[in-house]
């Protein structure tokens, strides 16, 4: 699982104000998993239709790549 930055966008100031993540959970890497994730984000973070524009998404984090979790050694009871 990895935690990807959501900001809220102001395109006449050019600026990027973090206010949130959104967790990734997925285990492999699929073809939809940016627009997946600025979609989720949009529907969290968006006060309304017209403010989803200004809400993005880290595109480093979105696309870094996933690997594989370590298995637990646990003993045989």
């Amino acid at each position: 699982m990895r935690a990807v930055p959501v900001y809220r966008v102001d395109h006449g100031r050019k600026t990027r104000d973090p206010i949130g993540v959104v967790f990734e959970k997925r285990k492999s890497e699929r073809a939809a998993n940016y627009y997946d994730l600025l979609r989720l984000a949009r529907r969290l973070f968006a006060v309304d239709t017209a403010d989803a524009v200004h809400i993005d998404i880290d595109f480093r984090h979105a696309r870094r790549t996933i690997l594989p979790e370590l298995a637990r050694d646990c003993p045989a009871v």
